[in-house]
């Protein structure tokens, strides 16, 4: 389903991996332009409802186009999960879709700065109203931290000299524009990927420090065991192994005991006494197939996993 020149990844798998009930309560953590919204209100009843969060205020105003009653659309961070359902009376739901990353319209919008491919303000905040640009970022912070982001966020072997590169351009002048970051970033990379920009990691890792992208995640992850009720799914769609990983690596802990919970190796425990699986894993990870990525290249990354709640109860760490 494309909407707004966005096109919803993993469309149909996602959605079935909620399991969607006529009468269930689901939320979409990550509206963007409304294609995984309008899928789960589709497989709705009357009595169904639907709670869909972004941050960016753009996706909010694109969503105002959604005229149903059984919607509602707010302007939050995923990673206050628990609170924002709080504030609409809503304390347990029946499935969490959570698509992860940045979005086509983010993109494509050369005024928001996510891309070296439009020269523009260097911006990438997901929420505008908030924060430091990341050209304001890149002016002030030590390089030591430049280089801890770019080598942590984008995997990026030759951080050490970007982050140099980056410190001796703006001692030069400001450093505010996309395509002028891409620039210092090739100069400063002595070898180059097949078929990649070599400026993809430098960009990746700053927008996702200036949107505490994983941080998001991790806080999340653990509501969402939280308010789901038994039998409720939780479905993810990362986009680069540093949130899969965190993805992965959550689910299975939940699949065998209590995430964040050590149960030391030598205490002897009868089985009754281990801490009870709070979720079990559903299906194998799921990505977009042939079709779908020759239809949308951006999808050629994504992979979904699903995981469904148990009728354990949560251990407090």
């Amino acid at each position: 389903m494309s909407t707004g020149g966005h096109q919803a990844v993993l469309l149909a798998q996602a959605v079935a991996g909620l399991a969607v009930r006529a009468d269930g309560v689901y939320v979409d953590g990550t509206f963007g332009r409304g294609g995984h919204s309008r899928r789960i209100l589709s497989a709705l009843g009357g009595r169904g409802r639907l709670i869909a969060l972004d941050r960016d205020p753009h996706a909010i105003r694109a969503g105002a186009a959604i005229s149903d009653p059984r919607l509602t659309l707010l302007h939050a961070r995923f990673g206050e999960l628990a609170k924002v359902l709080a504030g609409v009376g809503v304390t347990a739901v029946d499935g969490i879709l959570l698509d992860l990353g940045v979005s086509s319209p983010q993109l494509d919008d050369a005024a928001r700065g996510f891309s070296f491919r439009l020269d523009a303000p260097l911006d990438m905040r997901m929420d505008a109203s908030v924060g430091r640009t990341a050209g304001e970022w890149l002016q002030t912070a030590p390089q030591s931290e430049i280089r801890e982001v770019i080598k942590t966020y984008g995997e990026e072997r030759f951080a050490k000299q970007i982050a140099a590169a980056i410190v001796a351009a703006r001692s030069q002048g400001v450093i505010d524009g996309t395509r002028q970051l891409a620039q210092i970033v090739a100069h400063a990379v002595p070898a180059r990927e097949p078929r990649q920009d070599p400026a993809t990691r430098t960009f990746q890792a700053i927008r996702i420090h200036l949107n505490q992208e994983l941080e998001e995640l991790r806080h999340v992850l653990p509501q969402s065991v939280q308010l789901l009720t038994s039998g409720g799914r939780l479905a993810v769609i990362s986009f680069h192994s540093l949130e899969d990983r965190i993805v992965k690596r959550f689910m299975r802990e939940a699949a065998t005991g209590a995430p964040g919970v050590r149960v030391p190796e030598r205490l002897a425990l009868r089985a009754h006494e281990m801490p009870r699986p709070l979720l079990r894993l559903i299906g194998k990870a799921q990505r977009p197939d042939a079709a779908e990525i020759a239809q949308n290249p951006r999808a050629r990354s994504a992979i979904l996993r699903v995981a469904q709640r148990t009728d354990a109860d949560p251990v407090t760490p």
